[in-house]
């Protein structure tokens, strides 16, 4: 029988902080620094079950210290790199998704297919390389789609925007950037003799009293299309709750797009409400779709008005149709020019089910150095900008990546469960001229990997991965890094050993596969799912894990 190791105590791990400036690439350490190799490095640990790891490391390289041991709760992670004190490349091989007959799509829509990644033999390729995402759109727009009564189409799920619409229930950081974490185990959804490994990355929180000032340029689709499914009230809707978010500090200012964009509202105090919500109330949809001149008017007013002590925004609400001007994201953005570099972020927001246009939305978001969500109810617009405000438009660090360096003494393959359009060539993980991910404050990212490990791995206890996230840390101006170790001993035997949160995104990550059709569930079905899923432990859960069982419920109704 193999036996595996299962404890509750936080790790003592890897830490590297770099500051990486120099010409050489080189990483500063002090004494304690444990090379980055999985073979050749034990992180020492004693846990109890349920408990994934998590990586400690401290917010500065001066400050870089080992991090201490101590018992954590049943259910919390375990930190492997980057936590307070107390506490594939590019070129990688995808498989697209088999065919399926047509189905009943609400309107006009368009998505693209990224295919799914293939398992990976480490003796030929050891590095998985990412860079990270915290768009949620893909989710909420399959939530819409199902609660239409529609079986969402499968080139519309990413299934790592399933995976981080969820907490991860990574506790933030107090002293430093980012926190990495690390569990695991075996599920019933993928191969048996398989595991689930679960990395998380969790950033620093930023209080609402702490957070900077906004200085925020809303860009407004009120073209023809706007008109259908109420696309354009619920735009309204709201922007009228993100400005009682907002306070006397923060300006925002409005700019409309049809055949032509322009400037609805000059930047005007938040606190002129009145002013503000007459703008909103005056916007009508009507005429073609130029999203180009839109941007272009949104990013000249965001200009003129910066402020380089606030949080200087573009957001665009639209359904992503454009059909006047430059259509495509790269265009467009190549006519917005290095202005999307200048440090005003776009944060794109869709709205709709007939014609919808997410891969605009998804990549300009993603060329603009932002996110993209997608608001389907007035509770989705609430959770964005009533209660994630700051996680919306604050960002504290930029091209964020991961690289998992898996060992292959110890593993004999692995596949990463999404990310498909966000790798990275191994080789420019520490290119920093490389565009990554951004991330803001308090947001978490999860990653999952189905790992096949060998007998020995679990006989000794093995350092069978190492994780480093690289980013450019816009408090420090620096580029730094932080890393630590994967052992066998973060692993659970039993799914229900695992945490809560663990089950629940293992659950969720299975739900997108059977949506996309990945050749890595064949056999198991939507209704397999649910009978999983009623048995979680709910009361370690929160409302969005209560809807995504009835999501699952109604899709698995509706059939494939």
């Amino acid at each position: 029988m193999q036996m595996r190791k299962i404890g509750a105590a936080l790790i003592t791990l890897t830490l590297i902080v770099s500051a990486c400036g120099d010409s050489d690439d080189s990483t500063e350490t002090t004494a304690g620094r444990i090379d980055r190799s999985a073979t050749e490095t034990t992180a020492a640990a004693a846990k109890t079950t349920e408990a994934p790891a998590r990586i400690e490391a401290p917010a500065t390289t001066e400050a870089m210290e080992e991090a201490a041991a101590e018992t954590t709760t049943t259910g919390s992670p375990l930190a492997i790199a980057g936590g307070s004190e107390n506490d594939s490349s590019g070129d990688r091989a995808s498989e697209p998704p088999p065919t399926t007959a047509a189905r009943e799509e609400p309107g006009d829509t368009n998505f693209e297919d990224y295919g799914v990644n293939a398992f990976m033999d480490p003796a030929e390729d050891n590095l998985s390389t990412f860079a990270v995402d915290v768009d949620t759109g893909a989710y909420t727009l399959m939530r819409a789609w199902v609660n239409d009564g529609h079986m969402p189409d499968p080139e519309s799920v990413r299934v790592e925007e399933y995976v981080n619409y969820f907490d991860g229930g990574y506790p933030a950081p107090e002293s430093s950037t980012f926190a990495i974490y690390a569990d695991g185990g075996p599920t019933p959804f993928w191969d048996s003799r398989n595991d689930i490994l679960r990395i998380g990355v969790k950033a620093r929180d930023v209080g609402a009293r702490q957070r900077q000032d906004i200085n925020l340029t809303v860009v407004v689709d009120v073209s023809g299309s706007m008109k259908d499914d109420g696309k354009l009230d619920t735009v309204k809707d709201s922007l009228k709750i993100l400005l009682d978010e907002m306070d006397r500090f923060d300006t925002i200012g409005i700019v409309a797009y049809e055949t032509q964009g322009y400037v609805v509202l000059e930047p005007t105090p938040a606190d002129d409400k009145a002013t503000i919500e007459r703008a909103i109330d005056l916007l009508r949809a009507g005429g073609s779709t130029n999203a180009e001149a839109g941007l272009t008017v949104g990013y000249d007013l965001a200009d003129e008005s910066f402020n380089r002590n606030a949080v200087n925004r573009v957001m665009l609400l639209s359904d992503g149709v454009a059909n006047v001007g430059n259509t495509g994201p790269g265009s467009i953005l190549e006519e917005i020019g290095e202005r999307a570099r200048d440090g005003i972020d776009l944060v794109t927001i869709g709205v709709g089910i007939s014609t919808y246009n997410d891969v605009l939305l998804e990549q300009l978001a993603d060329q603009g150095d932002g996110w993209y969500a997608y608001i389907d109810t007035v509770d989705e617009a609430e959770r964005l900008f009533r209660d994630q405000l700051t996680q919306t438009l604050e960002t504290v660090a930029r091209d964020v990546k991961i690289q998992v360096d898996f060992d292959p003494t110890y593993v004999e393959e692995y596949r990463l469960i999404g990310f498909e359009n966000r790798e990275i060539a191994d080789s420019d993980f520490r290119d920093d001229s490389v565009d990554a991910g951004e991330i803001n404050a308090g947001h978490s990212v999860t990653a999952l990997y189905e790992v096949a490990l060998t007998r020995d791995a679990y006989r000794s206890d093995a350092a069978f991965a190492t994780v480093t996230l690289r980013y450019d840390d816009l408090e420090t101006g620096r580029n730094e890094e932080i890393s630590g170790v994967v052992t066998t001993a973060m692993l659970s035997d039993r799914f229900g050993q695992t945490s809560a949160e663990f089950q629940l995104v293992c659950s969720v990550a299975a739900y997108a596969e059977v949506l996309r059709e990945s050749r890595y569930v064949r056999g198991l079905d939507l209704e397999d799912i649910a009978d999983e899923v009623d048995e979680l432990p709910w009361r370690e859960l929160g409302d969005e894990a209560d809807e995504f069982q009835q999501l699952l419920e109604a899709a698995a109704r509706l059939g494939l």
